[in-house]
């Protein structure tokens, strides 16, 4: 989808005004400060701790944020004496904060992706932003008019960060994405940024929890032309749909408008490349830039 919270009206408050993203940044510096004493490089922690070797560096840079778990095995691996676990009462509450910093237009969408068991989205226009780079993210939001100040793109580039902390998750939920040929080719941030959002849709292709695919130019017409959509499965709760057209975002609950969005997302699947074609054609326009 089209960048699910670019269009944000002013904040509510004053950027980050409740503090968490100061703790955040704070134990960003200190896990690097830690981790080049222990001489380990961001490659050889992420490994040590299982995670990617991009979501240490988006945590110790305080794009990220860093979840309790992460805290936990940081702590051990760097040999770090409960230095880092020492902060976990507080990075749980400020957790808790954080939830709540959407503007409220978004916030039932942000609620319900957080809580999702499916979440499967087609992208017509622009990227969906739980697969943006964080290159990309900055230069959507570099480029919204009217224009931002520097602290409010990195405070939404940094809410953008922490909501693709879900692909993380386990029990994970499921994920299917598809995207428009158009988004392979539009190089948004230059040549260097496009580049490093096509290895992101590998990357996140090639994940067991995910299928990605491509809605080929070949195909012509689909159901979809009209924009993008994207369906919610919420714990416990009905199936949602979420559009977005400009300035205006909608979460539909109603069970007709829902099934027909459903109804459409089966069928440009169906239209679609198969994952495997979609992964071999990204990965040949990758080779070929």
């Amino acid at each position: 989808m089209d960048d699910l919270s670019e269009r944000e009206e002013e904040p509510e408050r004053p950027v980050e005004a409740d503090g968490t993203a100061y703790l955040f940044k704070a134990l960003g510096k200190i896990i690097k400060v830690l981790r080049e004493r222990a001489g380990l490089q961001q490659k050889e922690l992420a490994a040590l701790v299982h995670v990617g070797e991009d979501l240490v560096s988006s945590i110790e840079r305080g794009v990220r944020t860093p979840q309790p778990d992460f805290l936990e095995n940081v702590d051990r691996a760097l040999g770090a004496g409960g230095v880092l676990i020492a902060a976990l009462p507080d990075v749980k509450e400020a957790l808790k904060r954080a939830r709540t910093r959407h503007p409220d237009w978004f916030r039932d969408y942000a609620k319900a992706e957080a809580d999702a068991n499916a979440i499967h989205d087609y992208s017509y226009q622009g990227v969906m932003g739980l697969l943006q780079t964080e290159a990309h993210a900055r230069a959507v939001f570099a480029k919204r008019r009217p224009l931002l100040d520097e602290a409010t793109i990195e405070k939404r580039v940094a809410d953008r960060m922490a909501r693709q902390q879900i692909f993380e998750r386990w029990p994970s939920p499921t994920f299917s994405f598809v995207l428009d040929h158009s988004l392979l080719l539009r190089p948004v941030g230059g040549d260097a940024v496009h580049n490093e959002q096509l290895g992101r849709f590998l990357e996140i292709g090639r994940l067991r929890t995910v299928e990605l695919q491509v809605m080929p130019f070949s195909r012509g017409e689909h159901p979809a032309m009209d924009g993008s959509f994207t369906l919610i499965h919420p714990k416990g709760r009905q199936q949602v749909a979420y559009t977005e057209t400009y300035g205006h975002a909608n979460l539909l609950t109603d069970p007709e408008l829902v099934r027909i969005c459903a109804e459409r997302y089966g069928i440009i699947r169906a239209l679609a490349l198969t994952p495997d074609e979609s992964l071999t054609l990204i990965e040949k326009l990758l080779g070929e830039r």
